[in-house]
């Protein structure tokens, strides 16, 4: 526990934090392991998403991106509120209930943590903690593991409210460098949906979008032809978001 701020018992925050590495959608995970301090026998240890509880004189957001900030090292990215989780029995589970009496910081054992998801251009970043392991893990790993509590719930909803929103919004921009080929594009599209997606429609579609916009860079340092860049112009998009361009894929 944080020793200049009181934590409130029953209220917490989960970020689930997506990267995209140009083939696969990934998401972070914290690993959560206790050791018996006289034996060195490992009591518990598996993975959780990065999360923690608020402190009282704190709001939402600004947990959240203490919370990013304390686990990854990043700031200045982006964040969104996507919902909140308070099933009775969310922190019931054995392994749950140890890791509460393990720690012994007072948490309640009913507890309402509110879902965030912060996207990450993972390409050039390097995640640090001080206090933490963290690891960058495929979203479809990470589906197929135990994780703590209701994170599996919680990363589902997440990824969920991702492959709505990017319809609609341009936040997968958000999960590229400032300049991208449209290959790397379609990649991320793909990543997201998890379903495949024509090459030439997509092309198509994208060079007819005045808010996706061509660069004269091209690749550089790769062994095939070199591709051309392009770049999300923000201002664009505002400004003939009422236009009829269908869905972004």
């Amino acid at each position: 526990m944080d020793a200049f701020h009181k934590t409130i018992s029953n209220v917490s925050v989960d970020c689930v934090i997506f990267g995209f590495d140009f083939e696969k959608l990934n998401v972070v995970l914290v690993e959560r392991e206790f050791d018996d301090p006289v034996t060195g026998v490992i009591l518990l240890k598996d993975f959780t998403l990065a999360g923690y509880h608020i402190f009282e004189d704190e709001d939402l957001d600004n947990a959240a991106y203490r919370i990013l900030k304390d686990r990854t090292g990043l700031e200045n990215i982006y964040l969104e509120q996507f919902a909140t989780f308070g099933k009775v029995q969310r922190v019931a589970k054995a392994k749950d209930q140890l890791w509460l009496k393990l720690i012994d910081q007072g948490f309640a054992d009913r507890v309402l943590t509110v879902g965030y998801f912060a996207l990450i251009n993972s390409t050039n970043v390097n995640l640090c903690s001080e206090k933490y392991k963290i690891q960058w893990v495929p979203v479809e790993e990470a589906n197929g593991m135990e994780l703590a509590f209701d994170h599996n719930e919680i990363l589902q909803k997440a990824l969920d409210t991702l492959r709505d929103k990017v319809r609609t919004e341009p936040i997968a921009f958000e999960l590229l460098p400032e300049l991208f080929t449209l290959t790397q594009l379609q990649k991320l599209y793909e990543a997201i949906t998890g379903n495949p997606i024509d090459k030439r429609n997509f092309r198509k579609k994208k060079l007819q979008m005045p808010f996706i916009v061509p660069m004269k860079e091209k690749q550089e340092g790769v062994s095939h032809r070199p591709a051309r860049l392009f770049h999300f112009n923000r201002e664009i998009f505002d400004n003939t978001r009422n236009e009829r361009f269908g869905n972004l894929f």
